[in-house]
């Protein structure tokens, strides 16, 4: 056989030996790809035995307390409150029960922080509080404002037998209030015409894009004021003869906590601590706080960071 010149001649089987080389280097890589499997799989394990740790450290421990004994049970009532926040009527009410339940409880704090929220969350967590109080007669109930505790946040404070507050805390907004825009006069500058369909006379009061009646806004006006009626009546119910005869209460102004404390809004000053220690006589808190499940929150945050990360890294891992 002649080649030509520049024509090299191949060795016989060269074909099998690409062929073999291609199908180790395939080997290697899915061996490669195997490893980097089992490594984000054991990191995923200790990162989940790392929270459970680190829960069972620092909130479980309460859990292996045999000890028992009476103790104060602290209920936090922060930020909004509404059925969608933390603060909402069924978790508080959950929370309120379990305290009051529990034969070790000598007495129960309800620390706020909240600017209120829905009435009809905060009437119901009212009315369950006046419910367990003559349910479970011996176990005292105690408001401590720290921040700020207005509007629905008074309403449900004012359910305590006696309420304390810091003397810089701010307290009261006994009101109601709602609130809209009227956009009127711009969308007539801006050439939009409004079209609004409805079926009932009133059905579209109020909307924003029309020109207010005058007996729709009585209307609005008389309903606020049959809620501010409701909230004062539950003031006066839960504060008696301690209120001062002041006009302003229920105004709708706030006060810090020793303006509160003179008007007979707040009893006393004092923090949580002070009340478990000083007036409940229970130094020993126990959180009966209604919180999403550590472990869920946990479990969800570890998948959603492994379904992010895990296909990037495995990517990089098998490329290079």
């Amino acid at each position: 056989m002649y080649h030509s010149r520049n024509e090299q001649p191949t060795e016989p089987g060269w074909e099998r030996e690409a062929i073999q080389q291609i199908a180790a280097s395939i080997v290697d890589e899915q061996k490669r790809a195997r490893r980097w499997g089992i490594f984000f799989k054991m990191l995923g394990f200790l990162y989940v035995f790392s929270i459970l740790g680190l829960f069972f450290w620092s909130e479980g421990t309460d859990l292996l307390n045999i000890n028992g004994g009476p103790h104060t049970a602290l209920i936090d009532i922060t930020g909004m409150i509404s059925s969608g926040e933390d603060a909402n009527a069924d978790d508080v009410v959950s929370s309120l029960r379990a305290a009051f339940s529990s034969a070790e409880t000598a007495g129960i704090i309800l620390r706020i922080n909240s600017p209120g929220g829905s009435p009809v969350q905060a009437g119901y967590i009212n009315d369950e509080i006046w419910r367990l109080r003559k349910k479970y007669p011996k176990i005292p109930i105690y408001a401590v404002i720290s921040d700020l505790c207005a509007s629905g946040g008074y309403y449900i404070a004012a359910a305590a037998q006696k309420i304390y507050a810091d003397k810089g805390s701010l307290v009261g907004s006994i009101g109601v209030r709602m609130d809209s825009f009227g956009f009127v006069d711009a969308i007539k500058k801006l050439g939009i015409e409004r079209r609004l369909i409805t079926a009932g006379e009133h059905k579209g009061f109020l909307d924003p894009f029309l020109p207010e009646k005058p007996e729709e806004v009585e209307h609005v006006k008389g309903l606020l004021s049959e809620i501010h009626k409701q909230f004062i009546d539950v003031v006066k119910k839960g504060r008696g003869d301690r209120l001062k005869d002041d006009p302003t209460v229920f105004s709708g102004l706030i006060w810090t906590g020793e303006q509160a404390k003179a008007l007979g809004l707040v009893d006393e000053l004092g923090s949580a601590g002070f009340v478990a220690r000083e007036v409940i006589k229970a130094d020993k808190i126990e959180d009966y706080t209604h919180r999403s499940d550590f472990i869920d929150r946990a479990l969800e945050h570890l998948g959603s960071s492994i379904a992010h990360n895990l296909p990037k890294a495995f990517s990089r891992a098998t490329l290079q």
